[in-house]
């Protein structure tokens, strides 16, 4: 991992927390140009291209593919280069996707040159996100010490969050105000502005060792990534299907249940900064898939809007640390020089995770129905229940390590 060009002792507390913030506002950045289309793009290609549903799907997908197929350089990269120059190239790809926007908006009379150019721009995008998410987790770990890897994770994915349910409703008021151009426009300003407040910042070194090929790190952290996958399915069921659930049940308040499911995400990772370095992360992640297979269990079986709510408050509570609970374990796994590498690949698991579960469940869904879904995959975050329960009983943490990770 990059190591800070000159020694110092890390902050604590308060100071500590802005620290990290300095650095992960910059993945904010990036994710807000992911929600501000979120919600306008499917309908700009049905709608105002006369595109089917597919292809306003497939726009927004191919972002996903593209942060799935380039994590694992963004990682290997970080490692070479430094995290922050690796920050840098992610908004500039967020910067030049929001460009393809632009030009996209120009052609939309020739619906296909239109869509082509959203393509390639979303494509773009989900290359820069994974180089900026990637870099921006690395670049805190190398400001603030390994001591608190937990904490820096557990940020960016606090403020990933909070930029995806601040872009989305935003997106939609600029759309109807100025259409796709002004919203092409708002994106393309954000990244300039992160560029530019990005590239003062003092960076860190990249490694000179030689790092270990691809191969070599994914055999050390496939482990914790499948782990991870299993885990993941739980809030890719309750983000993309809970709504069709009440729907199917006749029932109101989806989107609060949606709320719900984010605010005990956010709120636990709020709660419990401490808790990886505290306990270890094999015991938090156990605790954590526990509760979120509960909660899974709960909505399965919901007889009443306030079980399934319930339901979804406790997956979100127990999906929020199991990513950087695991994590923390998988990068200590690999030398320090690979270990942008690591944290890339076990990423993708999720990234990969997320993409099957939504196929997949609604094949489910419409074979056997709702509820049985979410039954299956209750069952599925207890299989990552066991499996950690098994890695902690064969790699026990000591104390040592839990203050050291």
């Amino acid at each position: 991992m990059p190591q800070p060009a000159t020694p110092a002792a890390a902050p604590s507390g308060f100071q500590l927390n802005l620290v990290i913030l300095s650095i992960v506002i910059f993945n904010f950045a990036s994710y807000l140009t992911i929600g501000l289309p979120l919600a306008v793009l499917p309908g700009f290609v049905h709608d105002s291209l006369g595109y089917s549903a597919f292809w306003a799907g497939l726009v927004i997908s191919l972002q996903y593919v593209a942060t799935l197929i380039t994590r694992p350089h963004a990682g290997r990269y970080a490692d070479l280069w430094g995290p922050k120059r690796v920050v840098v190239f992610g908004m500039a790809g967020c910067l030049v996707s929001g460009v393809f926007t632009l030009l996209a908006a120009f052609t939309q009379h020739t619906p296909v040159i239109s869509l082509v150019l959203l393509c390639i721009g979303r494509l773009i995008l989900g290359t820069g996100q994974s180089f900026c998410g990637t870099g921006t987790s690395l670049w805190g770990v190398a400001k603030v010490g390994s001591l608190h890897i937990g904490r820096v994770i557990s940020w960016n994915g606090i403020v990933t969050y909070g930029a995806m349910a601040i872009g989305a409703p935003l997106g939609v008021v600029i759309y109807r105000t100025g259409g796709l151009l002004w919203l092409a426009a708002v994106v393309i300003a954000i990244c300039v502005l992160g560029i530019a407040l990005a590239l003062p910042k003092p960076g860190v070194k990249g490694s000179k060792n030689k790092p270990l090929p691809f191969r070599a790190v994914l055999g050390k952290v496939y482990g914790y990534g499948l782990i991870l996958a299993m885990g993941s399915a739980g809030f890719g069921v309750i983000a993309t299907f809970i709504t069709l659930f009440y729907q199917a049940r006749g029932w109101e308040g989806a989107a609060f249940a949606l709320s719900l499911f984010s605010a005990a995400f956010v709120g636990t990772r709020l709660l419990f900064p401490n808790a990886i370095n505290r306990h270890g992360g094999l015991f938090v992640a156990a605790v954590c898939l526990a509760v979120e297979a509960l909660g899974l269990f709960f909505v399965a079986g919901a007889f009443a809007p306030w079980l399934a709510n319930l339901g979804a408050f406790l997956t979100g509570a127990g999906f929020s640390l199991v990513f950087p609970a695991i994590g923390v374990v998988a990068v200590k796994r690999v030398p320090q020089q690979n270990q942008g590498s690591a944290l890339a690949t076990y990423t993708a698991f999720m990234d990969l995770s997320l993409g099957i579960t939504g196929p997949l469940a609604g094949l489910i869904m419409s074979l056997v129905g709702f509820s049985f879904v979410y039954l299956l995959t209750g069952l599925l975050v207890c299989l990552a229940l066991y499996c950690t329960l098994r890695l902690r009983r064969r790699e026990p943490e000591t104390p040592s390590e839990v203050h050291q990770g």
